[in-house]
């Protein structure tokens, strides 16, 4: 989609705000010794004891960028293994991946989830067994490689969902439902839109639990910093239940938040499936765009610019509709095919999501373009932020006019002398300098 030069001429004579580095600090407790902590949750969750030598044991691992994953796999399915059982992987991530054996396979690996790295088979199909029905439209399948096995082990990250809330939102008896059952499964319940999933979920993860013979999961909770915070081990029987209830309710408390209740311009530097399940977290932006779904209060964001999409979401760019203003850099990182049938398996919550957002030449045109936009006719006092992803928000940049409601704030550090706005001869903007996690102050 070419961009129109007349607009581009409209834009140039808009000046950006000066812009500050700013460091937030949460609250973040952290698992130093992620392997014992593993092996630990294995034991006090009653899971090995559950394993005998010679049996076939299925580990399901999903489609997002949880902190250290390959290392939490690895650990698994070498503690299965010490059993004398006999472990694999398989994908249970829904329709993603395009839907196909194929491409499962690739969304792990490019997770660094590979034969090689945890040590076990990876067994990807989107072959399923159907268990039961919780209605005439609503078939619980389970993977069928799963399903074969003699028992199955989930690992997966408890977390507030983008679509919907209630007691059981992302975590383990989602990944029962959506993610072993495939792209059948999700799609049914998805059809239901944001009530079906937060009503259907924890049925039909009963039924797979029981009869698809799972005998229980691996749950991390992460800190604001996309590291691990804590790892549990969570028998069968407590999956769906109070056990996922209370550490959905202690990965709220943990969550990252943007600092302000209002701004006219996020800049976010990326978007994927390996950061949120809409791309960008519903939860950080405060934007939910659902029919049915209530906004929630904060932040008010009056203009959202994309600039790219990252390699691990392999052009999977769903929820691409909850931002405002996207490059062509972005546009042509698309991949059409994978993102629709993941968009059509979501249904209803794509109806607003799924709409195509202004398209700029490049990321200094997009920029100027919100701004543009935002209903500031001062764009220099525009209050802006620009974060790397909704993942990473302990480095950022803030406008000139935000440092001293910053400042005024105990968890936020203030950089005193501003940043410069530097974009190469393509247009693009230098990229946003993140420390590593042992280099912020907690």
């Amino acid at each position: 989609m070419p961009f129109d030069p007349v607009l581009r001429e409209s834009l140039d004579h808009i000046p950006l705000p000066v812009m500050y580095p700013a460091w937030v600090r949460f609250l973040a407790p952290q698992v130093r010794d992620l392997e014992e902590a593993v092996r630990e949750a294995l034991r006090t969750g009653d899971i090995l004891d559950r394993v005998r030598p010679g049996m076939r044991v299925a580990i399901g691992v999903g489609s997002r960028g949880m902190a250290r994953l390959p290392e939490l796999v690895r650990v698994v399915v070498e503690a299965v293994r010490a059993t004398g059982a006999e472990p694999f992987i398989v994908p249970a991530m829904g329709s993603h991946g395009g839907a196909t054996a194929e491409g499962q396979r690739e969304v792990l690996e490019s997770l660094g989830v590979t034969e090689a790295t945890v040590h076990a088979p990876i067994v990807s199909s989107m072959e399923v067994v159907e268990l039961d029905r919780l209605s005439p439209l609503v078939p619980v399948c389970m993977d069928r490689h799963a399903y074969e096995a003699d028992a199955t082990i989930l690992i997966n990250r408890i977390k507030p969902h983008t679509d919907f809330h209630g007691p059981i939102e992302s975590g383990l008896a989602k990944m029962c439902v959506i993610g072993l059952g495939k792209q059948r499964t999700a799609e049914a319940i998805h059809a239901y839109g944001p009530n079906g999933l937060r009503d259907l979920i924890p049925q039909a993860a009963r039924i797979v639990v029981e009869r698809g013979r799972v005998i229980g999961g691996i749950a991390t909770i992460e800190n604001a910093y996309h590291d691990v915070a804590e790892i549990v081990g969570v028998p069968s029987e407590e999956i769906g239940g109070p056990v996922e209830q209370a550490l959905l309710e202690r990965a709220r408390e943990l969550m990252p938040a943007l600092p302000f209740d209002h701004l006219d311009v996020l800049i976010i530097d990326e978007m994927g499936k390996d950061i949120s399940g809409t791309g960008v977290d519903t939860n950080i932006i405060g934007r939910m765009l659902t029919p049915g779904v209530p906004e929630p209060d904060r932040p008010q964001i009056n203009a959202i610019v994309l600039l790219g999409l990252t390699e691990a979401t392999h052009g999977n760019a769903l929820g691409y509709g909850l931002v405002d203003v996207i490059t062509e850099r972005c546009l042509n990182q698309i991949d059409w095919e994978v993102t629709r049938i993941n968009a059509l398996t979501a249904g209803i919550m794509n109806v607003w999501r799924g709409k195509l957002p202004w398209v700029a030449q490049d990321d200094a045109a997009a920029i100027r373009l919100a701004l543009r936009l935002c209903g500031r006719p001062d764009a220099q006092n525009a209050q802006m932020m620009r974060i790397r992803n909704t993942l990473a928000l302990g480095h950022v940049w803030i406008s000139e006019s935000l440092v001293d409601a910053a400042r005024e704030m105990p968890h936020v550090t203030v950089g005193e002398e501003p940043v410069e706005w530097a974009f190469d001869v393509a247009g693009r903007l230098k990229p946003l300098d993140i420390p590593e996690p042992g280099e912020i102050t907690r």
